[in-house]
C-alpha cells in the first residue's frame, strides 16, 4: 500500500513530466552551429533549448530568440543564465504555476546540485494544467482526487452510500450525546445563570462559519499551486485575529442589551478562542484524512463540526463558571 501511494505520488511531480528528448547547446558553441547540428532531426519538443555544461544546467533558449539571434554570435551570449526551474520532486501543479508566472513555452526541472533532469514541453504543461483543472473542481466539489471519482461517488448504489457516510454520522451522533452530557455536567450553573444559556447557539454557529471559510480557503489556495505550509501560519493567525474582532464587537453589544459584564466577557473570550480553534480543526482534519487514503468528503465535514462545537461549548461554560461564578 505505501509503495503504491509512493509511485502515485511521484507520478504527480515535475520529473514525471520531464523531456530530454530536447535539443541541446553548450555555452561556448555559436548559433550556427546549434542551428546545423539540430536541423533536420525530430524532437519531442523544440519549443525550449537546454544549455548545459556538462550534466548541470546553464541556461535556457526559446526557440524565438534562437531563430533571431547572430548565427556567429556564442549561445553563452544569447541564453538566459537564470531561468525558473523546478525541483524534480517539487508537485506538478507547482511546476505549471512557476511556468505560468515567468511566460515560459517550458520548463526547466533540476536536482538539488543543478543537473538538468529534462525540460517540461509545453504540450506536457497544458495537461497537467487540464489535470489539476479536473481535481480541483472535484475537491470544491469535497471529492478527495478526480472528478471520476466524484461521478463514482454520485451513482454508487444506495448501499455503498450508506456505508460510506454513516459511520461519520454515528460518530457526529456521539459527539451531540457527549455535547448534552457536557452541558448537563453544568446544569447547575446554567440554572443559576440562564442568560449563559443563550449564548451557546451562537457560539457554536460562528466557530462552524470561522472553519467553513477556512476550508475554502485552503481548497482555493491548492488549486494555484500555494502549500499548504504556506496556508497554516497565516490561516492560523486570520483565525485568531478574527476572533479578537469578534470578542471585542461582542462584549459592548451584550453589555448594552443584557447588562452583565461577567456573561458580556465570557461570551468575548470564549468567541476568541472558539474561532482560532476552529481554524485550526478545520485544517488539520481534512490534511489528516487525505493523508490516511481516507476521502474528506465523507468524514472530515462531521468530524471537524462536532470537535468545533465540543471545544466551543467546553470552552463558553468553563469560562462562564470561572468567571460569572
Amino acid at each position: 500500500m505505501g509503495r503504491r501511494r509512493d509511485a502515485a505520488a511521484l507520478l504527480t511531480t515535475a520529473a514525471a513530466h520531464a523531456c530530454r528528448d530536447v535539443p541541446t547547446a553548450a555555452p561556448g558553441e555559436t548559433i550556427e552551429q546549434v542551428l546545423a547540428r539540430i536541423q533536420g532531426r525530430r524532437f519531442a519538443s523544440v519549443a525550449v533549448v537546454a544549455v548545459c555544461e556538462g550534466p548541470r544546467l546553464a541556461g535556457i533558449i526559446t526557440l524565438e530568440n534562437l531563430l533571431a539571434a547572430d548565427p556567429h554570435s556564442r549561445v553563452v551570449t544569447v541564453m538566459d543564465s537564470d531561468p525558473p526551474t523546478v525541483a524534480g520532486h517539487q508537485d506538478q501543479e507547482q511546476a505549471v504555476w512557476k511556468a505560468l508566472r515567468h511566460n515560459e513555452a517550458g520548463l526547466a526541472v533540476v536536482d538539488a546540485d543543478r543537473r538538468w533532469l529534462g525540460i517540461i514541453p509545453p504540450q506536457r504543461l497544458l495537461s497537467v494544467l487540464l489535470e489539476e483543472h479536473d481535481e480541483d473542481i472535484a475537491r470544491i466539489s469535497g471529492y478527495l482526487a478526480s472528478t471520476a471519482g466524484a461521478r463514482k461517488a454520485s451513482t454508487e448504489p444506495i448501499g455503498r452510500r450508506l456505508w460510506h457516510r454513516l459511520p461519520w454520522l454515528l460518530v457526529g451522533l456521539a459527539g451531540a450525546m457527549l455535547a448534552a452530557g457536557m452541558v448537563d455536567a453544568f446544569q447547575a450553573q446554567l440554572e443559576k445563570q440562564v442568560l449563559v444559556a443563550f449564548f451557546i447557539p451562537g457560539i457554536v454557529y460562528l466557530a462552524d462559519a470561522v472553519g467553513t471559510q477556512t476550508e475554502s480557503l485552503v481548497i482555493r489556495g491548492l488549486s494555484v499551486g500555494v502549500g499548504i505550509q504556506k496556508i497554516i501560519w497565516r490561516e492560523a493567525v486570520t483565525g485568531l485575529m478574527i476572533g479578537c474582532l469578534v470578542a471585542a464587537i461582542t462584549y459592548p453589544v451584550t453589555l448594552v442589551f443584557w447588562h452583565d459584564a461577567p456573561v458580556s466577557l465570557a461570551v468575548s473570550l470564549s468567541l476568541l478562542a472558539a474561532c482560532s480553534a476552529a481554524a485550526m480543526v478545520a485544517m488539520v482534519l481534512p490534511w489528516s484524512f487525505a493523508k490516511m487514503g481516507i476521502d474528506p468528503a465523507f468524514g472530515s465535514g462531521p468530524l471537524a463540526t462536532i470537535v468545533q462545537d465540543l471545544l466551543s461549548i467546553l470552552v463558553y461554560l468553563a469560562l462562564s463558571t470561572a468567571i460569572v461564578g
